[in-house]
């Protein structure tokens, strides 16, 4: 097929640049999500790390934390309990940094178990190689000690029940944790992200104004013929009055 016309030629030209932009672009991100590289994750949830035969796990040889499974009346924690007591040198830590630092050069094949508020804070710092996996094992609030019969008890109490409420505390950990946090998207991140229009705009602009292009090529191919005919048939053509002269 061949378009003889300027206005045709126009517009075949900036359909096809049109089309291979998109394609280009799609092709683009095709190939960004068949090479992406997969996470692969041995363990989803504790009864998953409690069996596991390969990931060894421990927690903080001190406090609340070895208390949970030391006195917990539940077989699976009792049975994990067992495994990390067998063990105590190797696979409890005296504090969460240790643990971290313990999980990051195992190569995936230590787990520590600790409380979650850290948990998530941790994984939030450089240089990024750790998650949270499954769901906590407890639920805990933190508390404010204040002295005996203290008349601020009452106002911290209120407070704190207050910032609860209206949903402050969450904003703030997800202000602290994440949004600032040293792994967060504005970094870099390693997921897919789909074409929006945004990103496309610009061929849409190059398609716009091809067509406004190939309609004035029209409309000056439409003027420049009426006034070939007008001669060729020696008749005067006017733009608002339209009047025959017979020679």
């Amino acid at each position: 097929m061949f378009f003889r016309a300027p206005s045709s030629r126009v517009v075949g030209s900036v359909w096809w640049l049109f089309s291979l932009i998109i394609i280009s672009s799609y092709t683009a991100n095709l190939a960004a999500v068949l090479t992406v590289e997969n996470i692969i994750i041995p363990i989803n949830d504790v009864h998953d790390l409690a069996y596991h035969p390969t990931i060894k796990f421990g927690t903080i040889n001190s406090g609340t934390s070895r208390s949970f499974f030391e006195l917990s009346n539940s077989p699976l924690f009792q049975d994990m309990w067992k495994k990390m007591s067998e063990d105590e040198e190797t696979l409890l830590v005296d504090n969460a940094t240790e643990g971290i630092k313990k999980v990051r050069s195992s190569k995936g094949k230590y787990a520590f178990l600790f409380e979650s508020t850290t948990n998530e804070y941790a994984n939030q710092r450089k240089p990024c190689n750790t998650m949270k996996v499954g769901e906590n094992l407890d639920s805990k609030n933190y508390g404010v000690a204040t002295p005996l019969g203290h008349k601020l008890r009452h106002k911290v109490t209120m407070g704190i029940l207050r910032l609860h409420e209206t949903g402050e505390l969450n904003k703030m950990m997800q202000t602290w944790w994440y949004e600032k946090g040293q792994c967060s998207d504005k970094e870099g991140s390693s997921s897919i992200k789909a074409l929006s229009l945004s990103n496309v705009a610009g061929v849409f602009y190059i398609l716009i104004g091809g067509l406004l292009i190939a309609m004035l090529c029209a409309l000056l191919e439409f003027v420049v013929k009426s006034v070939k005919d007008a001669k060729k048939y020696k008749v005067l053509v006017l733009f608002h009055t339209t009047e025959y002269h017979l020679m």
